[in-house]
């Protein structure tokens, strides 16, 4: 599996797990990026921070960080 973060701008992946603890997990996982969610990537910034993904009807912002949590296939 790879993660949101080396996904390229047009490609539409499937949520499989999201890592990390606590507060980070939570809030990902509040913002509907949750196992078997589709999330397709948008944009990328130049420097690649943040990375604009739609996921389940909406338009999210996310930071390498957070999108490096995000495992997907």
């Amino acid at each position: 599996m790879r993660n949101l973060r080396n996904t390229p701008c047009g490609a539409t992946v499937t949520v499989r797990r999201v890592e990390g603890e606590g507060a980070t997990r939570r809030r990902i996982m509040d913002m509907g990026i949750t196992r078997g969610a589709e999330v397709f990537v948008r944009k990328v910034a130049p420097l690649g921070d943040p990375i604009e993904v739609t996921v389940r009807g909406y338009e999210l912002s996310l930071r390498k960080a957070d999108a490096e949590k995000i495992l997907v296939e």
